[in-house]
């Protein structure tokens, strides 16, 4: 046990690498689902409702990929990282359902 925290030390084993790399799957997942929302709006007419859901999930991905970039650094940065805090999560959470709802304008 660390005499500071009192909290045990840190396991070195693998688990702060396999939250990078889940962070980075997410960050992939979401990225291919603005762009299918993107490609599905481009592949017929244009609309001005089309095109304002482009623009708004471009800047809902932006948003995500800002919260997604300061995790990983914040994992890779301590040895033993803080955790998420509130507002990045419901960040995150707030991304997914807004590029969730502006498939389903797309869609319809």
């Amino acid at each position: 046990m660390t005499a500071e925290a009192g909290r045990p030390e840190r396991d070195p084993g693998l688990q702060p690498e396999r939250t990078r790399l889940a962070w980075r799957r997410t960050t992939l997942a979401f990225t291919v689902a603005a762009v299918l929302a993107a490609r599905q709006v481009t592949g017929g007419d244009l609309s001005a409702a089309g095109f304002v859901a482009v623009a708004c999930s471009t800047l809902v991905w932006l948003v995500f990929l800002r919260v997604a970039h300061r995790r990983v650094g914040a994992l890779g940065a301590a040895a033993r990282p803080a955790g998420l805090s509130a507002r990045a999560a419901l960040a995150a959470t707030a991304c997914t359902i807004a590029l969730a709802g502006f498939g389903v304008a797309i869609v319809l």
